[in-house]
């Protein structure tokens, strides 16, 4: 079904009230979902397309705010990091814009019915994906979140409520224009998407505290945000906290294999959440490996930090202290554990882990086996690189975030993960006797 072609301008003003502000928004984008649900597939690409074009369109527009945001930054003392994140040029953009696209030509879940099956009474009963209705988003720095957020709900046929950070507002509003300016092309609610206003922190506490008016909150950001968005929430929260990822170095693994493995999960990017931080060893493959290793580390000015079987192997480690075991370090910093045996290293994942990505490299068919069954992680990979836990990696074309959650989405959250299923039952006049 299409949607209609013209409807009332949901568009939010904003106000000195901040509680009214926000419920004005969540009764925009509640509104709006209503509108989306029915949304075709076709109605959706063109809004995207559109967003696209006028991106494209505006790229001088958006590069001028982005220059204000990063000067602001500049004067505000703001980590490089950040800075680099926040910073917006066209091949930035041409980004965008392609990921726009991209996001148009995947497949849309929104109506696959699936499991169809008949019953004796008669009635088919199946299970129809559907949208989850209102998503809001709490993001930092990275302007490209933006459109990123906006272009995967709206696929997946959300509203979306979108809070970036203080330090990109300038940017953030001038693709706020982009968007609007491209669902208005369309023929769709304003409320479709909305990028708060204002950069008061009282809105995220109005946005986490509004079950009425938004289904799920996607925190996307550093632990403290994501730490206190999980804490104060009063809507379901999708998130991942940590990315402490380890890669376990069977007895049985092939020694190039696993050297080419530990050498990508760690260098590979460093501030990533899917890097690995501890490397597991058995101790039966530790002379073979180790040195080696720690060698071509060095030639990435990688610091070593491990235990006392590991620096007796690489003199240059630094000793381990308890709390490396657990550290997400996002940095040239990694731990390196001995262990005897994979059953030591399982319990070592689940004493320290994060949930988030595990690997094993082995050339045991069983002990592949057992890591998969008894490491509790939202990715668990054999013979790979932990780096491959994204979701473009594992086809799913784009992904808002990562969940180590159990309930709903769990890994990489593409456009099915922005989606949920209901019961649906074909009938034909059946009565239930």
């Amino acid at each position: 079904m299409s949607v209609p072609t013209s409807f009332p301008n949901p568009a939010v003003e904003l106000t000195a009230d901040i509680p009214a502000y926000m419920r004005a928004v969540g009764e925009a984008a509640r509104d709006a979902a209503r509108v989306l649900r029915r949304a075709d597939t076709g109605c959706k690409n063109r809004a995207l397309a559109a967003m696209a074009e006028r991106l494209n369109t505006a790229r001088k527009d958006v590069l001028e705010a982005n220059a204000l945001d990063m000067q602001r930054g500049r004067d505000n003392g703001l980590d490089p990091a950040l800075l680099d994140r926040l910073a917006l040029n066209d091949a930035r953009i041409d980004a965008m814009v392609e990921g726009l696209n991209q996001v148009a030509a995947l497949p849309d879940p929104v109506g696959e019915i699936d499991g169809l099956r008949a019953r004796p009474s008669g009635i088919q009963v199946g299970k129809m994906r559907v949208p989850l209705g209102v998503i809001g988003i709490i993001y930092e720095s990275r302007p490209n979140v933006t459109m990123e957020a906006a272009s995967l709900c709206l696929k997946s046929g959300n509203a979306c409520i979108l809070r970036g950070g203080s330090e990109a507002a300038a940017s953030n509003a001038a693709l706020s224009a982009c968007i609007q300016a491209g669902l208005a092309d369309a023929g769709l609610p304003a409320g479709s998407v909305q990028v708060i206003a204002t950069t008061d922190r009282a809105a995220v506490g109005e946005l986490i505290s509004m079950p009425e008016f938004v289904d799920v909150i996607i925190p996307r950001g550093g632990k403290s945000l994501i730490a206190r968005i999980s804490r104060e929430a009063r809507v379901p929260v999708i998130k991942h906290l940590d990315g402490v990822c380890h890669v376990y170095v069977d007895a049985t693994a092939d020694l190039d294999k696993a050297r080419a493995i530990a050498l990508n999960a760690k260098t590979h990017r460093y501030g990533t959440c899917n890097t690995m931080e501890t490397l597991l060893v058995d101790t039966k493959i530790a002379e073979a490996l180790l040195p080696e290793l720690a060698r071509v580390y060095a030639e990435h000015s990688v610091e070593l930090r491990g235990c006392e079987r590991t620096q007796a192997l690489v003199p240059d480690a630094l000793p381990a202290s308890a709390d490396d075991w657990g550290e997400e370090y996002l940095a040239p910093v990694l731990a390196i554990k001995i262990v005897d045996g994979i059953d030591e290293a399982i319990a070592h994942i689940e004493h320290y882990g994060s949930h988030h990505t595990d690997a094993i490299v082995t050339e045991s068919y069983t002990l592949a086996r057992q890591f998969m069954a008894e490491v509790d992680s939202s990715s668990v990979v054999v013979n790979a690189s932990t780096r491959f836990a994204d979701g473009f990696e594992y086809g799913l074309g784009a992904e808002i975030g990562i969940s180590t959650d159990k309930l709903h989405a769990r890994g990489p959250v593409g456009l099915e993960g922005l989606t949920t299923q209901k019961y649906v039952v074909l009938g034909d006049g059946q009565v239930r006797q």
